[in-house]
């Protein structure tokens, strides 16, 4: 499913894109059942990590196994619409662009059709002392591919 939408419409991925679908629960509105700004932080989040579960890679493996996580370097984001209690998004998430210990995320999320938000996210590859480190030649190549 490829969906683009306006504010950062213009960037282009390498054309690997994932995809979750979830749902608005209470804990997730403000008192007027609004969606909290904050909390697509938390959607996008878990695109990114069911992305890269996608992908063969899981956040806890990659710790233990080779001593390294991602942390969020950056995000910008641009929130178009508002989501609601009870409705069902989708959250698409497509990298923009690998370098040697970070890479670029773009996050597009939808009620059907509707854009409600898209975020521009930078991760850095980092070990367990929090120094930058390369990202693992086979991530890079999973998700380029």
């Amino acid at each position: 499913m490829v969906i683009t939408g306006a504010g950062f419409a213009g960037m282009t991925g390498l054309g690997v894109a994932g995809r979750i679908d979830l749902r608005v629960y209470y804990e997730d509105t403000d008192a007027g059942g609004i969606v909290f700004y904050a909390n697509y932080l938390k959607f996008a989040e878990r695109g990114r990590t069911e992305f890269l579960r996608s992908a063969g890679f899981q956040n806890k493996k990659l710790m233990t196994d080779s001593g390294m996580l991602f942390v969020v370097r950056r995000v910008e984001a641009d929130y178009h619409k508002p989501a609601y209690l009870d409705d069902q998004l989708t959250v698409v998430t497509e990298v923009l662009e690998i370098r040697n210990s970070s890479f670029a995320m773009k996050q597009t999320i939808f009620r059907d059709t509707v854009l409600i938000c898209e975020m521009l996210v930078t991760l850095v590859c980092i070990n367990l002392q929090g120094r930058p480190v390369r990202v693992p030649d086979n991530l890079k190549a999973a998700l380029a591919a």
